[in-house]
């Protein structure tokens, strides 16, 4: 029942974020569309925000689904915009309102696990310490959120796959050249 309410609550936010800003909405708004009580809201979040990034991690959760090796990270990747820009009108309100950060810190974690399996993965069998691994995975997380955030910024746009494809070309083994370069 209580993973349930949470995915009734997520999808009353989504269907509040099309008609109204994210300012705009209330945790009255949210019970009433859910067919709740406040007081079954708070027992499952403290605030607004904390349903947000609920929702943003149930739904990468799905759009990952173990897409996070070197040979399927491109698939991980596009999954990740594809479910963003499924739920365009929920990305949109809530990055251009108060909890802007939230996002960034939210794709900036997002990005990280994934790019960090895929480095730990070319390092096995390498002498290659775990805190080069994470300094390998932070570089290319920046990159690669950075390219998100524009994404999003210019309003998602371009197609999912046009990026995938311009990002794979780009860094195409040098990933795994910054995991053979650090190797002792």
């Amino acid at each position: 029942m209580s993973q349930s309410t949470k995915i009734v609550l997520e999808q009353s936010l989504k269907e509040l974020l099309s008609v109204k800003p994210l300012n705009k909405i209330t945790i009255g708004d949210l019970t009433e569309a859910a067919g709740i009580s406040r007081m079954t809201f708070y027992y499952h979040f403290q605030d607004i925000y904390e349903l947000i990034e609920w929702t943003c991690q149930h739904g990468t959760q799905k759009a990952l689904k173990g897409k996070k090796t070197y040979d399927t990270w491109q698939e991980g990747m596009l999954n990740i915009f594809n479910a963003m820009l499924a739920n365009r009108a929920f990305v949109m309100n809530v990055y251009n309102s108060i909890s802007r950060e939230q996002i960034e810190k939210y794709l900036y974690t997002l990005v990280y696990t994934l790019l960090y399996d895929v480095v730990n993965e070319l390092a096995q069998g390498r002498n290659v310490s775990t805190d080069d691994q994470e300094k390998i995975a932070q570089f290319y997380k920046y990159a690669f959120v950075g390219i998100i955030i524009d994404w999003i910024k210019s309003g998602m746009k371009q197609k999912p796959e046009d990026i995938i494809n311009h990002l794979s070309v780009m860094i195409h083994g040098s990933i795994e050249r910054s995991v053979i370069n650090f190797a002792k």
